[in-house]
């Protein structure tokens, strides 16, 4: 018999035996939980394609703003700047803008804008790690429910039996197990981004220190 409902669970396939838990857990909490879940993918997949278009070739754009200050001066290394996406070829262009000023004014300029650009790298992430946070908290609170109605119904009755327990507690449970896999699934993709932002900020970083020293240069 229970290498029946074995096989029968089989048959219905991981997706469907995941629905029908999830429609078990019950529509409030594990609709909250859902919609946890998707409002941190919304938020992790539109992340890692700003991320992705905002990553540069700093080596590369670097030796062509080398070579565009050398062979034009300020003017042709700004045109460079400006036909390169990335916050790396907006922090150079901000910091050649300055160079006619002083160094002094194109390395404030440089800071400044790096700050801004840092900015929009870490837009809405915190709203990642809110929707990290919260979703296994639903859960837990769902499984205290379920088990405050379990013994309610215990108290009720004056007998402990398992059959009159066995859907609260599995819906109690239930709730945590789904609240926990979302807040893993998003814990991935944070760590993702964060790692990606890391990479972009110390790109960001090196390179304003480059552009510095051409600056230097360029004015000898």
């Amino acid at each position: 018999m229970l290498q029946d409902d074995a096989a029968a669970a089989d048959d219905r396939g991981f997706t469907q035996v995941l629905k029908e838990q999830f429609i078990q857990g019950g529509a409030g909490f594990m609709g909250i939980v859902l919609l946890c879940l998707i409002l941190g993918l919304a938020v992790a997949i539109e992340r890692i394609i700003y991320l992705n278009m905002a990553s540069t070739n700093t080596t590369k754009l670097k030796q062509q703003v080398e070579d565009a200050l050398a062979s034009g001066g300020v003017e042709a290394a700004k045109e460079v700047c400006r036909n390169t996406k990335g916050p790396v070829a907006s922090i150079y262009y901000q910091g050649l803008d300055r160079a006619g000023e002083s160094i002094e004014s194109a390395e404030k300029a440089v800071v400044a804008y790096g700050g801004v650009q840092m900015g929009q790298l870490e837009k809405n992430v915190s709203w990642l790690s809110l929707f990290i946070a919260i979703a296994p908290m639903l859960g837990f609170m769902g499984t205290v429910i379920g088990m405050i109605q379990a013994f309610q119904k215990i108290s009720a009755v004056g007998n402990l039996s398992a059959s009159l327990i066995a859907g609260d507690i599995q819906v109690a449970l239930l709730t945590t197990v789904f609240g926990l896999i979302t807040a893993i699934i998003l814990q991935i993709f944070y760590n993702y981004i964060i790692a990606k932002i890391d990479s972009i900020v110390n790109d960001m970083e090196d390179s304003s220190i480059i552009l510095i020293d051409m600056l230097v240069d360029h004015k000898k």
